[in-house]
């Protein structure tokens, strides 16, 4: 087991005045049988009001509500967990899947139509031309070395970049530049999983990575495939991992562009000379000893 503190914060500094509208906040991880939460903290400014709710993938999502016009915004999140997925490879896949191709079971293909739906439909040739190289009509392969063999050419044949700009390039793009962010690479993943048939989803959250120097970490993001038997499991594209008790899920979804940390917007007097916001964000996971 390890217990791991996680510490983001995020400022927002505004040139004018404005009002602010209520702003969704993905920061809390998910619990279940591998993390727990032993104690969380969220502290915010200006004043506010918090509502909790569970959204349709029961990501657990704080919603703030503002009362007064203010030029500076800062959201403080402390938790501390408990993650015991000490053994990400200790699974076994069910017989009718361990080799690929195959189909899902009726009843389980229903629930999981939205995630084997490819988001990027004008990028199917570029991305049946790249998997080639790993599985061709006809052939039949270890489903678990099959998602292994993708998920590691993207971590080793891919330059990490990264981008402070919204949103995800497509496939298409990351295979064109063989440059992106954590969250290119994992769409890149997602998309080929879809084109290949097996049901995948986008999960974001953060890293711990004992090499980094303290106020350097960042949040993350990589993908899950569900694979019957073993249920939704994690590849890492940027690092070519299985996730494992250094990855912390917060928020999972279907398409890569719905999980920000923080999300919302703001209203500025007509008159105003505004600017555009300075952001500055801090992220910190660090390991806590028993």
């Amino acid at each position: 087991m390890r217990r791991l503190l996680i510490k983001h914060v995020t400022i927002y500094q505004y040139s004018e005045a404005v009002t602010l509208l209520p702003h969704k906040l993905l920061l809390r991880p998910r619990e279940g049988r591998n993390i727990r939460i032993e104690s969380a903290e969220l502290v915010i400014s200006p004043a506010y009001q918090l509502q909790w709710q569970r959204d349709v993938y029961d990501n657990a999502v704080a919603e703030a509500t503002f009362f007064e016009p203010i030029n500076q915004l800062s959201i403080d999140s402390r938790v501390l967990i408990q993650h015991y997925d000490d053994k990400p490879l200790d699974f076994l896949v069910a017989d009718y899947a361990v080799l690929f191709p195959f189909q899902y079971d009726t009843a389980e293909r229903v629930d999981l139509g939205p995630y084997l739906l490819t988001i990027f439909d004008q990028d199917r040739p570029f991305l049946s031309t790249w998997l080639r190289q790993f599985w061709y009509s006809g052939q039949v392969v270890e489903t678990y070395l099959l998602l292994e063999w993708i998920n590691k050419a993207i971590a080793t044949g891919f330059i990490y970049q990264h981008r402070e700009e919204p949103g995800v390039q497509t496939p298409a793009t990351t295979l064109t530049r063989r440059t992106g962010s954590c969250r290119d690479f994992a769409t890149l993943f997602i998309e080929a999983c879809h084109y290949l048939g097996l049901a995948a989803r986008f999960v974001s959250g953060y890293l711990y990575s004992p090499t980094l120097s303290q106020g350097q970490g960042a949040t993350h993001a990589w993908s899950e495939v569900y694979l019957p038997g073993a249920g939704w499991k994690g590849f890492d594209s940027t690092s070519g991992q299985v996730v494992g008790n250094q990855h912390i899920p917060v928020a999972v979804s279907r398409h890569p562009e719905l999980v920000p940390p923080v999300s919302g917007s703001f209203i500025a007097a007509p008159s105003a000379n505004l600017q555009v916001p300075v952001m500055s964000v801090l992220v910190e996971v660090d390991e806590i000893p028993e």
